[in-house]
Parts: C-alpha cells; structure tokens; sequence
C-alpha cells in the first residue's frame, strides 16, 4: 500500500503513546485518523495534535467490548469514509512473576492484548476486504514477542500470540491486496503502566495486588541510565511503522539491538530439531497441509533501512 493519502486508518490505544505517534505521522502523511482509545481524557488531549485539521476524529473505546467496536467501526465510516488501515495497537502490559499470577490477571491481559486484536480482525477486516480498494493491518507486539522475557511472562504470552496471528493472517491474505504486519517496538517513551493501571475494571483487580519488581535504574556497567534518553520517541516509531506499511513488510521492527537475542532463539529453535534421517514418506504426506512445512512468506521480508531523516 504505498500510495496512503486520502486513505483512512482506525488506530486503537490511539491517544497516547504508539498509537498517537502512528496517527500523527499518518495524518502528515495525508491520511485521515480515527483515535480510538478508551481514556476520554487521553483523547481530549491527543486532540490538541490536530487543532485546524479534519484529519482526526477521536471515539471513546473498549476494544474488549464487541458491540461498542462494531459501532466505533460504524461511526468511523460515517464521518471518513471507508476504512483501508487497521492498527490493532491497543495495550496493557503486567510484570511480575508468572508463579504469582493470578486469573484475574491473566483474564484482564488477554482480553485486551489478544481479544481486542481477534475483535478487530473480525469486525473491521470484512469491511477492508468488501471495499476492494487495498489496505493494511498492523498489531503492536513487542520484542517480547519473540523472545522471554523474566518477569513478564503474561506480556509475553499475549505478545507471541498475536505474532502468530498475524503471520497466519498474511498467509491467509495473500493475493487479496491487504497487506498484514505484526509490530515488534524496542523501548519507546510511552505510558504504558500508568495507562494499565488507569483502564483495569474493577472487578478485574487483586483483592491484593502482589509485589511488582521497580524497574532497574542502572546499565549493565552500573553507570545510571535516563530512559527518557534512550526510549525511542513515538514519532519516529510512526515513521518506521508508515514505512513498513508502504513497503509491504510482514515484520517491523524498531531497534537493531535486540538482533542477537533474535538470532540466538532461532537459532535454539533449529538446534532442537532431532538430528536424524528426514522420513521422506511423512514429510511428503505433510505437503498437504499447504504451509505446515515451509512457508514461502518469510522469504518475501526484505533488509530494511530507516526511513528518510532517521538515522537510528
């Protein structure tokens, strides 16, 4: 989808953050924005971005709730027109020890990281497709998605799920003119536990909320680090996701340091296969299961460089 002006993105968790960052960049870009987030004071401020502009529209959202999704959907195509980009970026993340986690933890994460992502594919997929007139999905996972993180393993269940999700979309898509990213961000400057803390319903929280681990303060050679340095500022995170929409990427990702955990786990991962002849009878029945063996999509990724003006 390399032409994006005059096209319209429906960007959940989109006043704040990521979210806000893509809409911004998206808009300069000549797109129109629907923000969806479901912080009415977050809106009223993301808004201040667009003051003088048609270009954003804000809906007060609960992606876990279907029926509002459906008529957010609606109300988006009413005030813009078709929808052509899909950013499932919506997000809470929860640390903290799996062995202490508890069902209300695990329900509040997985509704909103997974079950907010499957309802967008399901009500605003089919109006991308009806259109016929090309578009795009991107979900936000993190570099949690593809490698375990201690501390985090909630984050990283939800994170590896929609990885998956939307590997499997690509391949489903091929040849339909959606194109389909899975968003693997490094560190940016967000507020993303403040934000958690914020939208958790009620009867969703802890009766005693277990003992979260403070965030470390110190780099590995012990010397004090400024986060707020070295995060990646969320317009230059609408910058690279807008480059990987128009280039077509499966996957987007944000920082070149996190390339040897990335190579380390895959290569784990080969180095488990058993090491003994190939059983050419079952590996020949299994080709008709179509991908199950070898999925030509992960070919189509190209090197990727920044995007102009980005120096990394």
């Amino acid at each position: 989808m390399k032409e994006v002006e005059g096209k319209v993105a429906f960007i959940t968790g989109g006043a704040s953050g990521m979210g806000l960052g893509m809409a911004r960049v998206f808009a300069r870009n000549g797109m129109k924005v629907v923000l969806a987030d479901v912080r009415p004071s977050a809106l009223d401020a993301a808004m201040s971005h667009f003051k003088g502009t048609a270009s954003a529209h804000p809906i007060q959202l609960d992606v876990t709730d279907r029926e509002a999704y459906a008529r957010a959907a609606d109300e988006a195509e009413r005030v813009f027109g078709k929808i052509h980009v899909l950013v499932n970026n919506a997000g809470v993340g929860l640390g903290g020890p799996m062995q202490t986690a508890t069902f209300k933890d695990w329900d509040f994460i997985m509704a909103v990281n997974v079950g907010g992502a499957i309802n967008g594919l399901v009500i605003v997929l089919p109006r991308i497709l009806a259109h016929g007139e090309g578009g795009h999905i991107v979900t936000t996972s993190s570099t949690g998605g593809f490698s375990a993180v201690g501390g985090a393993g909630l984050y990283c269940t939800t994170k590896f799920a929609v990885a998956g999700m939307m590997e499997s979309l690509a391949t489903d898509l091929q040849g339909s003119g959606v194109g389909v990213s899975v968003f693997f961000p490094g560190p940016v400057t967000t507020n993303l536990g403040q934000s958690t803390h914020a939208v958790r319903p009620e009867h969703l929280r802890n009766e005693h909320e277990p003992p979260r681990r403070p965030p470390p303060r110190q780099s590995a050679s012990g010397a004090p680090v400024n986060f707020a340095e070295v995060f990646m500022d969320p317009l230059e995170v609408g910058e690279r996701v807008l480059h990987g929409i128009r280039r077509g990427d499966l996957f987007i990702m944000t920082h070149p340091e996190f390339r040897d955990g990335l190579v380390a786990r895959n290569e784990a991962l080969v180095r488990a296969l058993p090491q003994e002849p190939l059983n050419t009878r079952r590996r020949d029945a299994l080709k008709v299961f179509g991908t199950l063996l070898y999925n030509p999509l992960y070919a189509g990724q190209q090197p990727v460089t920044p995007p102009a003006g980005i120096a990394g």
